[in-house]
């Protein structure tokens, strides 16, 4: 039986949120993966990669793992109803509806994270009890059928995560040997933990606009609960 992966991809996402749990999804055995939009035209990611769809919101199969990923495009998306909308419509039937970095905040923004443990990049964890959620720090967060990952590079280890919970452990490790991920990075600066004062400061700085962006469409979100029916 085929599993259904659906990825949405969208203007100014972060490329290798999505490209990395989709390489792995795209190299298991059984696995039909989905890249979805409004439409089907190229869209550009945050680093100015192309990026091209391959189904649209009414063309999209039964979904058995939907996934949003993050990037600063993901700020336009917690006020895009219709894409709120579309996630609400395929979580309600996957078996596994899941994120990337700050493609879990798109989540909470579609009601979706409510008394639910959940993560997200770094910078972005205290968003998270905005829309109801229990941050949790983890590379990997589980909740019953709710799995969000860390930022960015998180996305390696949550596809093996995941094609071990529906295919099983022996898929998830060839696929790991397929693509030989055995990390050992340069430079330990990955977390905040390991990062120096100086690092995580021009890494703070670096990432301001965005922050701020979002941290203002947070405050009309709560402003616009608040309201009087």
């Amino acid at each position: 039986m085929t599993i259904h992966f659906g990825l949405l991809v969208f203007p100014g996402i972060q490329q290798l949120d999505l490209t990395a749990p989709y390489e792995i999804f795209a190299s298991t055995e059984g696995a039909e993966v989905h890249l979805i939009w409004k439409d089907t035209q190229p869209v550009i990611s945050a680093t100015k990669l192309a990026l091209q769809p391959t189904v649209t919101f009414d063309d999209c199969p039964k979904l058995d793992v939907i996934c949003v990923p993050g990037g600063g495009g993901i700020n336009a998306l917690l006020e895009d109803e219709t894409v709120l909308s579309f996630i609400r419509s395929r979580a309600a039937q996957a078996r596994f509806i899941t994120s990337v970095c700050t493609g879990s905040l798109v989540l909470g923004a579609a009601g979706l994270l409510n008394g639910k443990k959940a993560t997200t990049h770094w910078n972005a964890q205290d968003f998270l009890a905005n829309f109801g959620a229990i941050p949790t720090a983890g590379r990997i967060v589980q909740d019953g059928n709710l799995i969000t990952a860390g930022g960015v590079t998180a996305g390696i280890d949550f596809g093996l995560a995941v094609v071990a919970a529906l295919f099983g452990k022996e898929e998830a490790e060839t696929v790991q040997l397929s693509l030989e991920y055995a990390p050992q990075p340069p430079f330990h600066s990955g977390t905040l933990e390991e990062a120096t004062a100086d690092v995580i400061a021009r890494t703070r700085r670096r990432l301001a606009g965005s922050r701020m962006a979002r941290e203002a469409i947070l405050a009309r979100l709560i402003a616009s609960e608040r309201k009087p029916a």
